[in-house]
């Protein structure tokens, strides 16, 4: 295989998404195109997702329950993008691809379907959607690692002390949403195996950026979303062993996931319920959002994984290499500069606080990327030192008026990202740094916003 130069990988098209025309305007007068560096919250839609939606939206139907063609229509296309999922994530043959509304719905899911006396261990690094749906089972909490390899061993640590005898899960997100690192999923894997527990993986930031094999990293679950996968909001996948799930009482109580309802002679009711995913997806399913997953799966197998790693790389650097040469920017990281990543980038500014750099980006250069804790509060907090940063004209959401704030600036990008929007923001940074803001700012509904007054 060919490896691809410096020079190869700028010319290489992002994909198509949607939005990539659009005009924001700056206080300072007149508009740019807007730079969309916010793919760890939602990417954008991918062109070719948008468009294998649209195709099948006069045929839109009910699913598994019509006689009409539409409906029948509409099941095939349903359960064919069950397989696709499958297959995108080189699933078992035995796993189940269950759909969700989000990576937060799938691993509530799960968390309800824990066996009784069910221990759960989780890296306090995890997403607040990993984080926090455990709190009905017996939850211990691991230290933020400072290596993969002390990652491994904290939970091999944690899980020696364990009952030996009772189920048990660990939950490990892929790419983390703040720092981008990649975490070594295949040892913790093996870790949590050999203390026969299991683990799901947390792939929100994983998905998007890299190929993603169940069977090679021998993970027991999967869970993702539509929204970071480049696809529209309200569907996402919980993908893996059906044992658990197919014991546990359904999600939701209601049609699809009921086989056969009868009357007691009491007056009650009796249920049989599906062993197969519609066990857990109640209701009418979101078929335009399920689609909208294998579309979007579909595109990235089709660009291939290879070529949109090695671009990403290329912006990566682009962005670090011009962060470094900014002595005030301090970028969060938990494993070292020499970690791999994906497209996630978070630091802090001297002297300014984050919510103020982040709003000037947005109203001075039309450039869109997050601050705050990013809904991962115990890690940020954990790579910041607790160290308050200076006031600011605005305040963080988190700081009451006249506090210090504890937060900081996340940029992120992906397959729908041009050379130009990473340039931009580089150049934004350094500017910022600089001159200053050319604008004054105030805190209005816990955000900061340009003065207008």
């Amino acid at each position: 295989m060919s490896v691809a130069t410096t020079a190869d990988l700028s010319l290489c098209a992002p994909l198509p998404v949607l939005g990539g025309d659009v005009t924001v305007p700056l206080v300072t007068g007149g508009e740019v195109g807007y730079a969309a560096l916010d793919y760890a919250a939602s990417a954008p839609a991918l062109q070719r997702v948008w468009d294998d939606v649209a195709a099948y939206a006069p045929y839109y139907g009910s699913v598994h329950r019509g006689a009409g063609y539409l409906s029948q229509l509409s099941t095939d296309l349903f359960e064919n993008s069950r397989t696709v999922v499958h297959e995108f994530l080189d699933c078992r043959d035995t796993d189940q691809v269950v759909f969700t509304r989000s990576t937060t719905d799938s691993l509530n899911l799960l968390a309800a379907a824990l066996p009784a006396g069910c221990e759960v261990f989780v890296f306090e690094t995890e997403h607040h959607a990993s984080l926090l749906p455990w709190s009905d089972a017996r939850v211990t909490y691991l230290n933020a690692p400072r290596t993969p390899a002390e990652a491994v061993r904290t939970l091999e640590h944690a899980l020696a002390d364990r009952d030996p005898y009772g189920p048990a899960l660990v939950c490990v997100t892929g790419a983390s949403n703040v720092t981008g690192e990649l975490w070594p999923v295949k040892e913790l894997a093996a870790a949590a195996h050999a203390h026969g527990a299991r683990i799901v993986l947390d792939a929100a930031q994983l998905a998007p950026h890299h190929p993603l094999s169940v069977q090679e990293l021998d993970v027991d679950w999967v869970a993702f979303s539509g929204h970071k996968l480049y696809a529209p909001f309200g569907s996402g996948v919980l993908a893996g062993r059906s044992d658990w799930l197919q014991e546990a009482e359904p999600y939701l109580a209601g049609g699809g996931a009921s086989r056969k309802v009868t009357r007691r002679t009491d007056g009650g009711v009796d249920v049989e319920w599906h062993t197969t995913a519609a066990r857990h997806e109640a209701g009418s399913p979101n078929v335009i959002g399920v689609y909208s997953i294998a579309s979007a799966c579909k595109a990235l197998t089709e660009a291939g994984f290879n070529t949109l790693v090695a671009r990403e790389r290329h912006l990566i650097a682009k962005v670090r290499e011009g962060l470094a040469e900014v002595p005030e920017v301090k970028v969060l990281s938990l494993f070292g500069d020499d970690a791999p990543r994906v497209g996630v980038i978070s630091f802090v500014v001297e002297g300014w606080n984050s919510s103020h750099f982040a709003a000037a980006l947005s109203a001075e250069y039309g450039i869109g990327v997050r601050d705050g804790l990013f809904c991962a509060h115990p890690l940020v907090r954990t790579l910041l030192g607790g160290d308050q940063q200076d006031v600011g004209e605005c305040g963080a959401p988190e700081a009451k008026p006249g506090e210090k704030s504890l937060n900081a600036i996340r940029v992120s990008f992906g397959a729908g990202t041009p050379d130009e929007h990473v340039d931009r923001f580089v150049s934004a940074v350094k500017e910022l740094v600089r001159d200053g803001a050319q604008w004054k700012y105030r805190t209005e509904d816990g955000r900061c916003v340009p003065d207008r007054g």
